[in-house]
């Protein structure tokens, strides 16, 4: 299968093009800033991805069987610094995948987040249940889930997946990297005790959105998470111990505000 990747720098495009890779898939990559790393690609295309008519001469000439949208602006922070990217990359451009991959016959396969839910829920959520997302991060990627049903309705997949672990291409920007060097450059970070999550690792969802990549009789809203709740003290107090650290390198906290999901 040809498959076109966007996010290919990230912790999750980075696992998905290599398990594509070695299930015997053509994976293009896309990136904006940093060199995708995954061994035996086809190709790797530097590319502004919210720029429209240079990335639809680019899937026009690819002409893939699926293509896969990892990119995206990822923590809620990031987004409320900068909504008009935000904008951008999380709506825009799954607005334009979804219309490019039906003009193609391609599988579209989109990547989202758990975080479309306000985490109020006393039972886990299915895909079934109405988002109610509680920060404009969440509200930026429903928009998107939307944008994508709406304008390739006959074969898309929305994985909606949860804080995702594992070491990134960069070395950089998984939790635990972010962690460690926070602890290494003397920081005593605060992790909330009051807001819970189902961790999982990046290849682990990587092998999940190749399997709905090929079983094109699959199409819709799905979810994937790990299967234990961990607040992100619990995570972070983990992570210390794996790595031989003081457990009291972090402090616990509670949330500020109801702009967290609360449980997740």
């Amino acid at each position: 299968m040809k498959i076109l990747l966007t996010g290919a720098s990230g912790l999750l495009g980075h696992a998905y093009a290599q398990a594509a890779i070695r299930r015997g898939h053509s994976v293009t990559a896309l990136y904006q800033q940093n060199p995708p790393i995954a061994k035996g690609l086809a190709q790797s295309i530097q590319i502004d991805a919210t720029q429209a008519e240079a990335l639809t001469a680019l899937c026009l000439e690819q002409w893939p069987d699926a293509i896969v949208n990892c990119a995206a602006i990822s923590t809620p922070a990031a987004v409320d610094a900068d909504p008009k990217t935000a904008e951008k990359l999380n709506v825009a451009l799954p607005r334009l995948l979804a219309q490019l991959s039906t003009h193609l016959g391609a599988r579209l396969l989109h990547v989202s987040t758990d975080m479309v839910f306000d985490g109020l829920a006393s039972e886990p959520y299915r895909s079934t249940d109405m988002p109610a997302p509680s920060n404009l991060y969440g509200q930026t990627k429903l928009m998107a889930e939307r944008e994508v049903l709406e304008h390739n309705p006959e074969d898309p997949v929305v994985l909606r997946i949860p804080i995702l672990m594992g070491n990134s291409p960069s070395g950089q920007r998984s939790v635990h990297e972010k962690l460690l060097a926070a602890v290494q450059a003397g920081q005593r970070p605060q992790l909330y005790c009051d807001e819970m999550r189902q961790p999982c690792s990046a290849s682990n969802v990587a092998e999940v959105l190749l399997e709905l990549t090929e079983r094109r009789d699959l199409h819709g809203i799905f979810h994937w998470a790990g299967s234990e709740p961990l607040s992100r003290f619990e995570m972070g107090q983990r992570i210390l111990k794996h790595f031989g650290l003081p457990l009291d390198s972090v402090q616990s906290a509670c949330r500020e505000d109801g702009t967290r999901p609360a449980n997740l």
